[in-house]
């Protein structure tokens, strides 16, 4: 099946030398939901912006459903849609309107039942004689979407599109997500929220100083780099971690009551049994062993933290 989306060795360099992107490759499969995390800087909105065609790539290609983003422009940004970050909208305009001139600008012929679709599906369709001036911040990113799915792309770019929501809107911005997942639409989600790419991406991209670090289904990433954490609660406090447990590495948390072990899951042996026997044996009671797996958001830290090492 062609990609919806195929990146290849795409760079972005500025007059004094920085490096926006710096040889970033990526294959994105129709109907998938894939989100990029990074930290500010990273090139996220760099990367968004030149397959858009905001901004011009220094070398490198990108192709959208087959079409290159320079020699076949139109058939390729008709295909695009995009939620910016900045709520940028004409306050006194009806939300309607607003929505039925960006269907316009892609040359697309007027079609109320299709904007009513698209209005209902964001629950917009009773704000639609409303001047935008007149809506909540949550309504006004939802008028964004509206926008950017006017013209019925195929591709649908969310750059931080919960900024500034609140967290019930924000699950509302999720069921949307999985809504035009349903209809087809592919959709590139940006975001500073973790648990977002946890609830409803299918891959995960991890990108910084320009470069892709790795791009991964989801439940594999965790998988193969999550860790499990094993709490053991004990019924005294502790000042210091006993002399005959130093070899496990634990760390003993402020409390002085839990002793926290990490382990690898593909491990053939957790150590989990002796560990347990040598706390036994070196007099400590036990109130109770938890476990814990790492998040998304462990993981995401951790490939930064090494990146950021790598380079200093």
């Amino acid at each position: 099946m062609q990609p919806i989306l195929d990146i290849a060795d795409l760079r972005k360099s500025y007059g004094d030398g920085f490096e926006a992107l710096k040889g970033v490759s990526l294959r994105i499969e129709p109907g998938e939901i894939i989100a990029l995390l990074g930290p500010n800087g990273a090139g996220k909105t760099t990367l968004i912006s030149t397959v858009c065609g905001i901004t011009t790539a220094t070398s490198g290609t990108v192709a959208v459903g087959g079409h290159d983003i320079i020699r076949d422009f139109r058939a390729a940004r008709s295909m695009i849609g995009l939620v910016p970050q900045e709520i940028n909208l004409e306050p006194f305009e009806r939300v309607i309107n607003t929505v039925r001139f960006s269907r316009g600008l892609f040359g697309k012929s007027p079609d109320e039942a299709a904007i009513e679709k698209i209005l209902r599906q964001l629950s917009l369709w009773d704000k639609r004689n409303n001047q935008i001036r007149e809506l909540s911040g949550g309504m006004k990113r939802r008028v964004l979407i509206a926008k950017a799915l006017s013209h019925e792309p195929r591709l649908l770019f969310l750059d931080e599109p919960t900024a500034g929501v609140d967290v019930e809107l924000r699950k509302d911005m999720w069921e949307i997500v999985e809504g035009l997942k349903a209809d087809g639409v592919t959709i590139v989600l940006t975001t500073h929220y973790i648990e977002e790419a946890e609830a409803i991406a299918d891959r995960v991209g991890v990108i910084a100083k320009g470069e892709l670090l790795l791009v991964e289904d989801k439940a594999d990433l965790m998988a193969r780099m999550g860790q499990k954490q094993l709490d053991v609660q004990l019924s005294a406090p502790l000042e210091d971690v006993p002399e005959a447990l130093a070899k496990y590495d634990l760390t003993l948390c402020d409390d002085g009551r839990t002793l926290t072990y990490s382990y690898d899951t593909r491990a053939e042996r957790t150590g989990i049994t002796k560990l347990l026997r040598d706390v036994s044996e070196a007099g400590l009671v036990l109130r109770d062993v938890v476990t814990r797996q790492s998040s998304l958001e462990d993981i995401f830290v951790g490939l930064v933290h090494e990146e950021e090492e790598a380079a200093s």
